[in-house]
């Protein structure tokens, strides 16, 4: 049925309402918010696809890389508006984004909605009443290429993420992942603290001093008898002169002949030479997103997350043009807009003899092309727009403006004087320098002047020297010596890694933003003010992938990707093949598929510790980052093992600054004192408040005389999240070591309710059954019949506990089904014959049948549990004696086994040697 309106669709309905101002009643717009499909997780496909060929990815790799989509169940209701407005309209108008992901979008809408009407593709960089009639009225079919880029990039990230995040689960830790470009992003960050932590300082000396005939100015000392004084950039990582320094001739000024030369300088100068040389600097070009986000993090303090996040807002209300844009170009009607502003606001000698014309480094492929600047053919000023915008849009807007305006003004022009003074320290010439630059023609600068990462560069801006000839005389006073130390590399920032990616080609305009926040989510990087800090754990997770992955985290390969990307979307390169390259491989090249198929052992306990010194190694452990160290406080065990110390790292402790010097420090501090609440009303011992390698708790502590009873063991409770050490009280502590909490009975079981706190949290207990509580606060705050409430819940959704939460084909090994069930630890993956609990941080329905399989495996490996809380050998089942040196090198027997337990053992040898032996072997395999 054919309506009186046309029906544009676009993402936003900040974007819908902004054009719908333009187009008028004729028209009907509607925002999609976003995709309304995408590719599906593994876990939500149909039952009957899971143990297909979609099962892994929910791609079909063997047929031709077809993806399986699904759309969102919190689009559904969009998708039935749309189809709703679909059936009054007699045409439709996609008016998504002009870049592949706004192409995608368009797309996935007309394989959703099949319209039996006209469709078109509309675009437009701004949303102006011109801008948008423009559009309206030269319209286009999709550019199937752009999608095809789209999807390419979509599948190759679900192929990449889905075979190797698994690897850093096994081996590093759970909740990590790796990524095409977060993990090339990752590594250079590390690859930066690497170099931090390999720098040795080196010290030099400068000498300054006051010279002056009619006015006094400030030279540094450039010679000491014709050799040049080192400065910063003459030293090497090693704090050794570099090859370039060294060729050169180049001095160290040390402290003692610094002091000497101080002491014995001449009060007389003269002037040796002056060089004038013309200053020209040009203007910047306009914004493209990435020197958007560089320049928003110099000036205004912004990350790329929120520097887009604004941008998207002031373009979708039609204040500047597209945001995700490689292109520093501007059209002919901005350069006019740019160029007749900057003359009525600054003068017409402000501006550029002739239009400024900018080219960028695109490929002309994936982006917008045009830069981002103020919409329109006139542009609005700052003053116009404040009040309409909120402060920190206020702030990007000017920015722009400004930018934008300056692009098309004069170079600033002026000069620059350097000054030579010769003078003598007893028998030692000296030659001392002294630069100026002055600004006489502003130019652009009147605008705008771009930040600098560096800002020694701008300090010698604006010094005006006093007019001197040669030979001239200069009166010497105040000769100061300083020390200096070189500084290592400095550590990016978001601006700084942004323009490293955007260099080596890693990377496009719609996903720098992406990258930062997805380092700093998955806990890789960490902000310290600007400065980006990687994480101990991002270390491990960088070794890993450079040692069994190094192509897929190598900068070119990476960038060559990029490039790849960009020739699909420009219809030069096959989709479909391209893919199949990737993942299955070349005469050349190994594939994704063959790199995993062969990855061979990998040895999680080398990927996971960093060398510090001889003795300390820094290990990436389940809970944490922690000190290993070998010395003379060490145990030893029955075989003269040493048993490595445990030691925490403080907080706060940056990769850099943990020298072998530092470790050392760490490990020699005593522990720290224990913080006394109170006397426990009943056994009398002191409660104390401790740190402790698994977190803070609070326990008893043992009298001077007493000794504790056999088969008795100190009250010990965790604290909460909440609580730490310094500020729990006596109260707060009795209250954890009373732990189990009894709620109350069980009105139809007769069954105690208790609520307690366990590795999992904290949870309710009534005879077999648990069920999970909120939050530890609850485990003294809920009542009986909330905690009935909870109890009669099902575990997880409508499934009973006895079911099976996951069901999988027959394990290869065991020729069994695998099924994920619920214990009493949380849930775990059985064949019925090998258990394995789930890892922590991983979700049950994401569990992949490959994932399953290989977990049971890796347990196969390790051979049967031992027993114990910590799953160190015990005395019962054998002896020092029957435990292998290799075994013992491995696993330290366990420290507190007492002497009754080591009686008892031997007088049992004879009867157990079997399973003595089945036990050494087992604790040898691990």
């Amino acid at each position: 049925m054919s309506g009186t309106k046309k029906l544009v669709i676009v993402e936003s309905p900040t974007k819908a309402r902004t054009i719908s101002g333009y187009l008028g009643d004729d028209y009907e717009v509607i925002a999609s918010v976003g995709h309304i499909r995408d590719l599906a997780e593994p876990a939500a496909l149909p039952a009957a696809m899971k143990q297909g060929a979609f099962g892994k990815f929910a791609v079909d790799v063997d047929n031709d890389f077809k993806p399986y989509y699904l759309v969102a169940d919190n689009k559904k209701k969009t998708v039935t508006d749309l189809k709703r407005a679909l059936k009054n309209s007699d045409e439709l108008l996609l008016a998504t984004d002009e870049d592949r992901e706004g192409e995608a979008i368009a797309w996935h809408l007309l394989e959703v909605l099949k319209p039996q009407i006209p469709v078109k593709r509309m675009v437009f960089h701004e949303i102006t009443k011109d801008a948008i009639e423009n559009a309206k009225n030269n319209t286009r079919e999709l550019d199937s290429s752009l999608v095809d880029a789209q999807e390419a990039r979509r599948i190759l990230d679900r192929l990449y993420g889905y075979d190797v995040s698994p690897v850093l689960w096994r081996k590093v830790g759970p909740k990590l992942s790796a990524g095409r470009v977060q993990s090339a992003a990752t590594r250079l960050v590390v690859d930066r603290e690497r170099q931090r932590m390999e720098f040795t300082a080196a010290g030099y000396w400068s000498i300054t001093a006051l010279f002056s005939e009619a006015s006094a100015f400030e030279a540094k000392l450039q010679r000491l008898n014709g050799c040049r004084i080192a400065l910063g950039a003459d030293f090497d990582d090693s704090g050794k002169l570099n090859d370039r320094a060294q060729k050169a001739g180049v001095e160290v000024l040390t402290a003692e002949k610094a002091a000497e030369i101080v002491r014995a300088i001449d009060d007389q100068a003269t002037v040796s030479n002056r060089e004038t040389k013309p200053y020209t600097r040009r203007p910047a070009a306009p914004f493209t997103t990435s020197t958007l986000q560089q320049e928003a993090s110099r000036k205004l303090r912004f990350s790329s997350r929120q520097t887009m996040s604004l941008a998207q807002s002031l373009y979708e209300n039609g204040h500047i043009t597209y945001m995700r844009t490689d292109s520093p170009a501007l059209s002919g009607q901005a350069i006019n807009a740019a160029r007749t502003q900057a003359a009525e606001l600054y003068g017409s000698d402000s501006v550029a003899a002739k239009p400024r014309i900018y080219k960028g480094k695109s490929k002309g492929a994936q982006e917008a092309h045009e830069a981002i600047r103020p919409a329109g053919a006139t542009f609005a000023t700052p003053e116009q727009l404040r009040g309409k915008l909120t402060p920190a849009e206020f702030a990007l807007y000017e920015l722009i403006w400004k930018r934008t305006v300056a692009s098309q003004m004069a170079d600033a022009s002026g000069s620059t004087d350097t000054i030579t003074i010769a003078t003598v320290a007893g028998q030692d010439k000296l030659e001392f320098a002294a630069s100026g630059t002055v600004i006489t023609f502003p130019g652009f600068m009147l605008a705008y002047e771009e930040g600098r990462d560096d800002k020694k560069s701008e300090q010698d801006s604006n010094v005006r020297l006093p007019q001197l000839a040669v030979g001239a005389r200069l009166r010497v006073s105040d000769a100061e010596a300083k020390s200096h130390e070189t500084t290592p590399p400095a550590r990016y920032t978001e601006a700084s890694l942004t323009k490293r990616l955007e260099e080596l080609g890693i990377g496009r305009p719609s996903t720098y933003a992406t990258i930062m926040s997805t380092i700093m989510d998955r806990g890789y990087v960490v902000k310290k003010g600007q400065a980006l800090v990687p994480s101990w754990i991002a270390f491990s997770v960088v070794r890993l992938l450079e040692e069994h992955f190094s192509e897929l985290v190598n900068y070119d390969f990476t960038a060559e990707m990029e490039d790849d990307l960009d020739r699909i979307a420009a219809g030069e390169t096959d989709r479909t093949q391209w893919l199949r390259d990737f993942y299955f491989g070349t005469s050349t090249h190994p594939g994704l598929r063959g790199v995993i198929d062969n990855l061979g052992e990998i040895d999680a306990r080398a990927i996971n510790t960093i060398k510090i010194s001889d003795t300390i190694a820094l290990r990436n452990g389940r809970y944490g980052p922690y000190l290993e160290v070998v010395d003379e406080q060490c145990e030893v065990d029955a075989d003269g093992v040493i048993k490595p110390r445990a030691v925490s790292i403080p907080e706060g402790i940056e990769p850099d600054e943990l020298t072998p010097e530092k470790a050392e420090e760490i490990a020699g501090q005593a522990p720290a004192e224990d913080r006394v609440l109170g006397i426990h009303p009943e056994t009398g011992r002191e409660i104390v408040a401790k740190n402790g390698r698994f977190g803070p708790y609070v326990t008893e502590k043992l009298r001077d005389d007493e000794t504790l009873p056999k088969g008795q063991k100190l009250l010990t409770a965790s604290l909460f999240k909440t609580m730490t050490p310094e500020t729990v009280d006596f109260a707060t502590a009795m209250q954890l070591l009373s732990l189990p909490r009894v709620v109350g009975q069980h009105p139809e079981t007769g069954a105690d309710i208790t609520a307690q706190n366990g590795r999992f949290g904290p949870y309710l207990k009534s005879g077999t059954e648990t069920r999970t509580l909120p939050n530890e606060d609850a485990i003294f705050g809920i009542t009986l019949a909330e905690a009935v409430e909870i109890l009669a819940q099902p575990k997880y959704g409508a499934r009973k506990a006895s079911t099976a939460l996951r069901e999988f084909d027959n394990d290869p090994v065991s020729g069994k089904p695998i099924r994920v069930r619920d214990g009493r630890f949380g849930p775990y993956i059985t064949d019925g014959e090998t258990n394995i609990t789930v890892p922590r941080g991983v979700e049950i329905e994401e569990i992949t049948y490959e994932q399953a399989v290989q977990l049971l495996a890796d347990k196969r490996a390790k051979g049967p549990a031992k027993r114990g809380r910590g799953a160190k050998p015990t005395a019962k089942k054998t002896t020092a004696k029957k435990t292998t040196a290799k075994a013992g090198a491995k696993k330290a027997v366990d420290p507190a086994r007492s002497a009754a337990a080591k009686k008892a053992a031997a007088t049992r040898k004879a009867n157990a040697a079997a399973k003595a032996s089945a036990a050494a072997a087992a604790e040898g395999a691990n």
